[in-house]
Formats: structure tokens, C-alpha cells, sequence
């Protein structure tokens, strides 16, 4: 079957694509779009970005993306916008026209890439409510040239529009039919609802599942791989689905971090905030908050919050369904609790009850679009003073995202008191034998740790951390 997707209007039609191949190599090669560039072909630069649109209703819903690590039968039934897209009759749009005026651009390599992101904001893509800052915090100008970039995006921050002719055309490309095909002996599959995704998987159980290939894309990309059989989810409409409870909220396998952003953040402020500095808007824009979860990385920045709030995990089969807490998904480096032919269906995250103390804090190397070194995540529930339980976990820290038992213990049943932190600060020092990488020694991994939770005490007490604690974490 082929892929088919929309580029300014016209059909664009991939007789069996290989699936692994991406949507920047096409638009640079056969397609000549070569004003989308490649600078790093990992999701790093955001060089490569484009819009990708799906319909929404009656209206287009689009994000921005990094076209160096999307497969292409994730751009079927799709519109797909590029920085030529913008130029019609020889004449720049208004944005393109300002940041030529005002200087934006140096050696030119990063601006198309720019130039996507801030279009996207002022048409109203993704994201499109963050401030100028962190809508281009995924791209990287290597001639330090923010300063007139971010005021061309302040200067021209809306724009007009017209989707009628992008959404009829979706119209016309949309079908109900899982799409599939085989690429040299390898196979893949765009299931359209979760009991076909069932079914697939039963079928081949060793299948790789691509949500939305920020992790993966690397895997072929950087690491070269082949992947046999593959499994595209980002066109399940019902794991796409966020219920929102006075319990808590419920999140579909679908659920990218940027559609999550607001519900979680109404959670609590912290989860809000670490989402936002989850990668840049483009790696935001397709990441899912379950595939960050299913991929079991030790370093992925949601899970341990999510530990912290006691979420539950449900993982679903041709045999059926079952629930876990999230922590005990988690087995060992590269190992998860999830059997042949199953998959993350969906996570609930509860609402922290009233007096529950939360903090969550990221320390990485830079601020924006970093993987952390550390990340801990605190919920501890007060009762007249006293806390009544802790859960405390942290990432970077082992093999997986792990609660901090020793820690724990030493806080439940004492009074939230300087002392008690103390003690549950050396006891947190007995519960990881953290790994000396690129991020950081054991060492400093074990004193970030324990500075972060002297970060939680201090900031309950209101007393101001310093401006380096406050930048870094």
C-alpha cells in the first residue's frame, strides 16, 4: 500500500516506502525541498523542521516536527508545510520579510529551520501559547544570532490561515483502512483503531512499536539499524484520548507531551514546568508521554514524576488488559514488564490530595532541550506537621527510575522538620550507586540528589534558593 500525503495542495504518493526511511532525506532528494536542512539527524538542531497537519475536526491541527527522524508512513493521510511552502509568487511572507529586514539571519543554515517554528506559532500550530523563547528552544543557531530572531517572532506573531484547501484535501486522502505494505522483507502497519493495533501485534509479537520516533529515529539514523517489523501508532484514534478526572488524568498511548502539557500542568505546576523543557517544542510535538515511559530509558525526564504521584500503567493484549504501578514496570537497564504482542495502552496520573508537598526538579547540563543528569520528583503528604508518606524517586540516578525506599522510610511517621530531611538525606545516600558518564560522576549525582531534597525543604519554608539553583534545576 502506499503512503500518501499533502504538500502545498498536491498528492504526494510513496508506492511502498521503505519504512524507515525519513521525511527529510525525501525532501531533500526527490523532492528538492532543499531549504529544510540537516544539521544534526538526531531531533537535536531543529534545522530540519516542518509542519506536519492532521485534520482536527473542521479544522487543520499543526505541529511543528523534525523531519530528520519522522518515518514516512508517519506523514500518511497528512499535510506536510516546508519553508518553500511559505514563498508564493516570489514574495516572502511576512515573517520570512521581517527576519530578512531585521537581520535574523547570518550564515542562513539554521534560518529555514527557525523560520518553520516561529511560523507555526503565529498560525497557531502546537504550542503555539508559549512565549517566542520556547517555541524555538529546539533550534540552534550556531552564530549565537537570537536576539533579532526572537524580536522578528515577537514582531510577527500572528498570522492569517486558510486551511479550507489543506482540509479538503485530508478529506479526500482519509480512509478507514489500516495501512501496510512490505519494503524488502520488511514489513509495517498504520493501524487506525487499538483492536487492530491488538491484532497486528498477536500477529507478529516481536513487532517494533513507533509512536513517535524520537527515541527510535535515532536508532536507524545514528545507529544504523534495521528494523524488521514496525508498528506506527500515531493514527490510533482512541489511544489519542485525554480524560480528565477529579481523580486525577488518564492519558492514551497516543497522547504527545505537547497535547499533555496543560492537563498536567493543572496537576500540579511542576509537572507543567518539566514538561516544558522535555526537548524542544519539535520533540514535544511527537513524543508521546507513554512511549516515553514503554522505552524504559534510566535518564527519560517524565516517569519518575509520574512514580512520585503514585500513576498506574495499563498495558493491553490479545490476552487482555492489566494494571501496574508505573515504578514496577521498570525490571532492570533495557528491561520492562511488558510480554510479546503487548503494549502501553494508556496512564493514569492521580491528582495530589490537598497537602501533599510536590516538587520536581531537572538538573542537565543546559537548560533547554537537555537530557537530564538528575531528576528527582517529591510527594509528600502533611498531616498537622507530620508526613504521613513519601514517595520520592529519581532518574539518571540507576538502571531504571526508582523510588528511593531508604529515604522514604526515614521520612514517613516524622515531623517535616530541617532534622528529618537531614536523615532522610543520608539515608538517600544509601539507596543509588549511581554510574560516572558524560552527565556527571556517582558523586555529583549523589550530591544532586540530596541538594534536591534540601531544595523541596527550603522552598516550603519560602526561603530563595540561589540563582544557580534556580537556573539549573
Amino acid at each position: 500500500m502506499a503512503v500518501r500525503f499533502l504538500l502545498d495542495g498536491e498528492v504526494v504518493e510513496l508506492a511502498a516506502p521503505d519504512p524507515t526511511g525519513t521525511l527529510l532525506d525525501l525532501l531533500r532528494g526527490p523532492l528538492r525541498r532543499t531549504g529544510t536542512k540537516e544539521g544534526c539527524a538526531e531531533g537535536d538542531c531543529g534545522a530540519c523542521t516542518v509542519l506536519v497537519g492532521e485534520a482536527m475536526g473542521e479544522r487543520v491541527q499543526w505541529r511543528a516536527v523534525n523531519a530528520c527522524i519522522l518515518f514516512l508512513p508517519m506523514v500518511h493521510g497528512k499535510a506536510v508545510m516546508t519553508v518553500e511552502s511559505l514563498t508564493v509568487g516570489g514574495k516572502l511572507n511576512p515573517l520570512q520579510a521581517c527576519m530578512a529586514a531585521n537581520g535574523s539571519s547570518q550564515c542562513g543554515f539554521c534560518t529555514p529551520g527557525f523560520v518553520m517554528s516561529l511560523h507555526g506559532r503565529a498560525i497557531g500550530a502546537l504550542g503555539s501559547e508559549l512565549p517566542v523563547a520556547d517555541a524555538i528552544a529546539g533550534n540552534l543557531c550556531r552564530c549565537t544570532g537570537y536576539g533579532p530572531i526572537l524580536e522578528a517572532g515577537e514582531a510577527v506573531s500572528s498570522l492569517t490561515q486558510d486551511d479550507a484547501a489543506v482540509l479538503a484535501g485530508l478529506s479526500r486522502l482519509a480512509g478507514d483502512a489500516m495501512a501496510s505494505s512490505i519494503f524488502e522483507g520488511r514489513q509495517w502497519f498504520v493501524p487506525r483503531t487499538s483492536d487492530e493495533l491488538v491484532e497486528v501485534l498477536a500477529a507478529h509479537p516481536d513487532a517494533r512499536i513507533v509512536a513517535g520516533a524520537t527515541d527510535v529515529g535515532l536508532w536507524v539514523t545514528k545507529g544504523l539499524r534495521d528494523l524488521q517489523t514496525v508498528v506506527f501508532i500515531g493514527d490510533v484514534a482512541d489511544l489519542k484520548a485525554i480524560e480528565e478526572t477529579p481523580e486525577g488524568v488518564q492519558l492514551g498511548a497516543g497522547v504527545r507531551y505537547a497535547e499533555a502539557h496543560g492537563v498536567l500542568a493543572g496537576l500540579h505546576p511542576d509537572l507543567g514546568e518539566l514538561v516544558r523543557r522535555i526537548g524542544g517544542l519539535q520533540v514535544r510535538s511527537s513524543a508521546t508521554v507513554c512511549g516515553n515511559i514503554a522505552n524504559g530509558s534510566p535518564i527519560g525526564d517524565g516517569p519518575p514524576a509520574l512514580i512520585a504521584l503514585g500513576a498506574e500503567l495499563t498495558l493491553r493484549s490479545s490476552a487482555g488488559r492489566r494494571t501496574m504501578p508505573l515504578e514496577a514496570y521498570f525490571l532492570d537497564y533495557g528491561k520492562q514488564d511488558r510480554k510479546p504482542g503487548e503494549f502501553v495502552e494508556s496512564v493514569f496520573v492521580p491528582r495530589p490530595a490537598s497537602g501533599t508537598v510536590v516538587c520536581v526538579s531537572k538538573l542537565s547540563r543546559r537548560f533547554d532541550s537537555d537530557i537530564s543528569a538528575v531528576l528527582g520528583a517529591f510527594a509528600l503528604t502533611l498531616e498537622a506537621g507530620v508526613i504521613q508518606s513519601a514517595r520520592v524517586a529519581f532518574g539518571g540516578m540507576a538502571a531504571t527510575p526508582r523510588r528511593a525506599a531508604g529515604c522514604e522510610a526515614a521520612l514517613v511517621g516524622q515531623p517535616f522538620s530541617e532534622a528529618t530531611i537531614g536523615t532522610a538525606v543520608e539515608a538517600l545516600k544509601a539507596d543509588f550507586s549511581p554510574l560516572t558518564d558524560v552527565r556527571g560522576s556517582a558523586a555529583y549525582r549523589i550530591e544532586v540528589a540530596s541538594a534536591l531534597l534540601w531544595r523541596l525543604w527550603h522552598r516550603e519554608r519560602g526561603v530563595a534558593t540561589s540563582v544557580l539553583d534556580v537556573e539549573a534545576c
